[in-house]
C-alpha cells in the first residue's frame, strides 16, 4: 500500500510552534509521508530564521519557497499572497501531494489553501472557525471554504464550521498542537540556558531570578496606520512599571515597519535599563520563559492559547482577538499606558491561574495525524442554500 503524502506548508514563526507536534506525528505515522514545504518570514533572518531550528529539530524540507515583498504595508501583503500562490501552484505540481495542510489564519495561509484548491488537491485547515478581530477572521473563514477536513481545536470552532455549511463529517475537534509543546515543557519547565546567551538580542541584561514580564505585540492589519502610536503606549507602560522585561519581535505583517521603527526608537533614545528585545528562539524554549513569566503582554494569541493551558497572567492589548474564546487567566485593555501598567501589575500581584484545557489536552498532533490518515480525502461538493 502506497504511503498518503501529507504536504505542510509553513510560512511564518508562529506557524511552526502551531503545527510541530502534527508535523512530529506525520512523520512517523506508519501510512504517512511528510512532504515539508518552508517558505515566506519562516526563510528570512530578520525574522529570526525559523527554518533554522526546524532543520535542528531533524526535519527534512522539501522545497523553499520565497514569497515575501518588502515593506510590510497592505500592497506588499496583498501581493505577496499573489507571490505565494504563483509559487505554491508550482511547488504543489512537482510534489503531487494527496492533501495538503495549512495552519491558521496568514495571508500566506490563504495563498496556500488557494493554490491547493485550484488544483484539485483536498486542503487540510488546522485551527479553523475561530473567531477573532483583524483581517486575520476573514482570512481564517475563507480557507475554511478552501478546504475539505477541518482540524478545529474546540467544540465552538467546530460549531463555526459547520455553521458556515462544512460537512460535519469532515469537521473533527483534535485540539490545537501548540498546547501539545505548552503540555510537554510542563514535565521539564526550567530553563536550562541562559536565553540572553543562548538567543542574543538587544539591551540591557539583567537577573530574571525574581521574576519578569513577557510581551509580543504584533500590528493589526486594519489599524496599521496606529501601530507606532499603539506599541509606544505598551513601551511607556512596560518601562514605567520597572518590571524585567522580554520583549519579542512583531510578525511580518502590514505596519510591522512602523511596530519595528517605535521598538527602535525608544530603545535609542530611552535606552531601557530594564528590557530586552529578541527575534526569534525554538518554540519549547519561548514556551519555558512563558511558563516562568509572572505576566504576558500584548496581542498575540500564544497569550490565550498557551497562556491559559500554563496559567499564565495574560493582558490582552486591544482588539487582535476580539471574540476568540480565552480563560481566567485574560484582561483586556485598549492601547493606553496607564490602562496597561495597571493590568499588568494586577496579574503580577495576582499570581498564576489554575490550567485551562480550552484549546486542547496535549495530544492534537498525533489526532491529526490519524485523522490524515484515515479520512476519506475528497475534494468537496457543497449546496448551500
Amino acid at each position: 500500500m502506497s504511503l498518503r503524502k501529507v504536504c505542510v506548508v509553513i510560512t511564518a514563526r508562529p506557524s511552526y510552534a502551531r503545527i510541530k507536534t502534527a508535523l512530529r506525528a506525520i512523520r512517523d505515522h506508519p501510512e504517512l509521508e511528510l512532504q515539508l514545504v518552508v517558505g515566506a518570514s519562516a526563510l528570512l533572518e530578520r525574522y529570526g530564521a525559523p527554518v533554522d531550528y526546524i532543520e535542528q529539530d531533524g526535519f527534512e524540507i522539501a522545497t523553499r519557497v520565497y514569497m515575501v515583498l518588502e515593506g510590510e504595508n497592505l500592497v506588499t501583503s496583498a501581493k505577496s499572497t499573489g507571490l505565494g500562490l504563483v509559487e505554491l501552484a508550482t511547488v504543489f505540481d512537482n510534489l503531487r501531494p494527496d492533501v495538503v495542510l495549512t495552519v491558521a489564519d496568514r495571508y500566506e495561509t490563504l495563498a496556500t489553501a488557494a493554490a491547493a484548491a485550484y488544483t484539485n488537491i483536498p486542503v487540510a485547515h488546522v485551527q479553523g472557525g475561530e473567531v477573532t478581530g483583524s483581517i486575520d477572521e476573514k482570512v481564517r473563514h475563507a480557507v475554511t471554504k478552501l478546504s475539505d477536513v477541518h482540524l478545529v481545536s474546540t467544540q465552538r470552532a467546530a460549531e463555526y464550521v459547520i455553521r458556515m455549511g462544512e460537512d460535519p463529517a469532515c469537521v473533527f475537534v483534535t485540539g490545537g498542537p501548540d498546547i501539545d509543546l505548552a503540555a510537554e515543557i510542563l514535565d521539564e519547565p526550567e530553563l536550562e540556558l541562559d536565553p540572553f546567551d543562548q538567543y542574543g538580542g538587544v539591551g540591557e541584561r539583567f537577573p530574571l531570578d525574581d521574576g519578569y514580564a513577557v510581551v509580543i505585540q504584533h500590528p493589526v492589519t486594519t489599524e496599521y496606520k496606529e501601530a507606532r502610536t499603539q506599541i509606544t503606549e505598551t513601551l511607556e507602560a512596560l518601562h514605567g512599571l520597572a518590571i524585567p522585561t522580554l520583549w519579542f519581535w512583531p510578525n511580518p505583517d502590514a505596519g510591522s515597519d512602523d511596530t519595528s521603527k517605535g521598538i527602535r526608537v525608544f530603545r535609542e533614545n530611552v535606552k531601557p535599563p530594564l528590557i530586552h528585545f529578541f527575534r526569534n528562539m525554538p518554540p519549547e524554549s519561548f514556551l519555558r520563559l512563558l511558563h516562568g513569566s509572572r505576566v504576558i503582554v500584548g496581542n498575540s494569541s500564544v497569550a490565550i492559547r498557551e497562556g491559559s493551558f500554563l496559567g499564565v497572567p495574560a493582558v490582552n492589548i486591544g482588539d487582535r482577538q476580539a471574540g476568540r474564546e480565552h480563560g481566567r487567566n485574560v484582561l483586556h485593555v485598549d492601547y493606553e499606558r496607564r490602562e496597561i501598567a495597571e493590568a499588568a501589575l494586577a496579574q503580577v500581584e495576582n499570581g498564576r491561574y489554575p490550567s485551562e484545557h480550552i484549546y486542547g489536552d496535549g495530544h492534537a498532533g498525533g489526532r491529526i495525524a490519524e485523522t490524515l490518515a484515515s479520512c476519506e480525502l475528497r475534494i468537496e461538493k457543497r449546496l448551500c442554500y
